[in-house]
């Protein structure tokens, strides 16, 4: 089963965690392989803008270039490894109530927001340089994030067509991760059409999908 522990975790048990993203901001856990993580709207319409960095070597990141040619796909699904920079996966995707989530958009810049007319938004990046500079990170590379919740239609031709944010209160994405991983979440605006209205996350690490509440 795609959330079942590997035979070889041999660690002890850690406790649940738990960490609340407001809106147009950003937040971050730690967590070790092994452990399920959980990435729950807390509004409609919310985006998560995930981004993942190794715990022991800083030059490594979850990558969604890596993932689009490790998977050969655009679409993230059940079942899918999101892997590293250097193609190692880092997690499994497996229970998800959302199935649309954004694998090309770039993450957002104040500068970018303001010229497109989302005056006095903070961008992604640099919630994301403030959050790592909270934590004392110094990352050599910032790399793209995986849009969680984002709906962008890539058709035939290669237009991308960003298409009306579905998800709900209560939408959740969880995965397994296979390597100890400091992880980030941006709510900050978009900039990307239909998906561009800030909302809150809750972001949970567990051992098992029963340690989660609710």
């Amino acid at each position: 089963m795609l959330l079942m522990k590997e035979a070889t975790e041999t660690r002890a048990p850690l406790p649940v965690q738990s960490v609340h993203v407001a809106a147009a901001s950003a937040g971050s856990i730690l967590v070790k392989r092994g452990q399920l993580l959980r990435i729950t709207a807390l509004q409609d319409g919310a985006v998560a803008s995930l981004f993942g960095f190794s715990e022991s070597e800083p030059s490594v990141h979850l990558s969604v270039h890596h993932t689009r040619v490790f998977s050969n796909s655009y679409v993230l699904g059940a079942g899918m490894r999101l892997v590293n920079n250097r193609r190692r996966p880092v997690m499994v995707l497996g229970k998800d109530s959302v199935g649309q989530h954004d694998l090309l958009m770039p993450a957002s810049t104040t500068a970018f927001l303001a010229a497109n007319g989302y005056d006095g938004q903070l961008g992604c990046v640099e919630a994301l340089t403030a959050e790592l500079q909270r934590l004392h990170r110094q990352q050599p590379k910032l790399p793209d994030p995986i849009n969680l919740f984002m709906h962008v239609k890539l058709d035939q031709q290669g237009t991308l067509t960003p298409l009306p944010n579905t998800v709900k209160t209560g939408d959740s994405v969880t995965c397994r991760v296979v390597l100890d991983t400091l992880f980030v979440v941006s709510t900050c605006c978009t900039g990307i059409a239909g998906n561009d209205q800030p909302g809150a996350v809750q972001l949970a690490v567990a051992e098992d999908l029963s340690d989660f509440a609710g």
